[in-house]
């Protein structure tokens, strides 16, 4: 039983295939997975798909490259969706340098005032860092983010980082970024963070893991980046599927 606890199967790559890319996840071992809106677009989407299959869930925030559009309004209609029962944290929300479509300062100010409302409601967070380490990481701790929680989505930095998140109360989750062969430090993230800590990702239809790495990507390929974890903490597949389940329904407040 695997969870999936990032993807985006509420966008257009997927649109009228939604119904047979969640058999194929089942089939493959996906039980869960938490699906992720971050505009008004996909946020209706996530909660039509989490309201129409059992072990769907919502996630529901402003991205990073949407932070010019944030507003009081925006802030009023997501604290009202967040009620929903399918919600189980807010984001994805953080920082992007990479694409710089908004100020960084306007950047700044829509992430603490997510985290300030996740706070609010008690929810954990979904962390998005592109190109922005320190930044993420300076407003995390000072909004002490971890209070209630939150996930380092794709992680994709060294061990030295690994320990300054988890400092601050973060999880580590690991997508099909450690399957690649050239991610050695990614590898080595999958050998040392605490197991309580882990947890898995797609970021469907995003960076598919090997051996689909250039093709679209979607929950069920979760199962290779749990083989890939398994094999670098020289564990059984068996035991990652189980920990990193555990550790998404605790942190998602979740029944077993």
């Amino acid at each position: 039983m695997l969870f999936d606890t990032h993807t985006h199967i509420n966008v257009e790559q997927f649109n009228g295939e939604e119904a047979d890319v969640i058999v194929r996840a089942k089939e493959m071992g996906v039980t869960r997975m938490a699906i992720v809106g971050f505009d008004t677009p996909t946020i209706k989407k996530a909660f039509e798909l989490a309201h129409a299959y059992d072990g769907l869930y919502a996630i529901i925030g402003w991205h990073p490259t949407e932070a010019a559009t944030y507003s009081d309004q925006v802030e009023e209609q997501l604290i009202s969706q967040l009620s929903d029962d399918t919600v189980v944290a807010m984001g994805e929300m953080g920082l992007d340098y990479y694409w710089d479509t908004a100020p960084r300062p306007v950047q700044h100010d829509a992430f603490r005032r997510q985290i300030r409302v996740a706070k609010e409601l008690n929810l954990p967070i979904s962390i998005h860092n592109r190109e922005a380490t320190e930044d993420t990481f300076k407003i995390l701790k000072q909004e002490h983010a971890g209070d209630t929680g939150g996930i380092m989505h794709s992680f994709n930095l060294d061990p030295y980082w690994m320990e300054k998140f988890l400092d601050i109360g973060m999880h580590i989750s690991l997508s099909g970024v450690v399957t690649f062969k050239n991610a050695k430090e990614v590898k080595e993230v999958a050998k040392h963070v605490p197991f309580d800590k882990l947890l898995i990702e797609t970021d469907a239809p995003y960076l598919a893991p090997m051996p689909n790495r250039g093709k679209r990507n979607e929950p069920g390929y979760v199962k290779y980046v749990a083989e890939e974890v398994a094999a670098q903490r020289q564990v059984s597949f068996e035991e990652v599927a189980m920990q990193t389940t555990d550790n998404a329904l605790k942190l998602f407040k979740l029944k077993g």
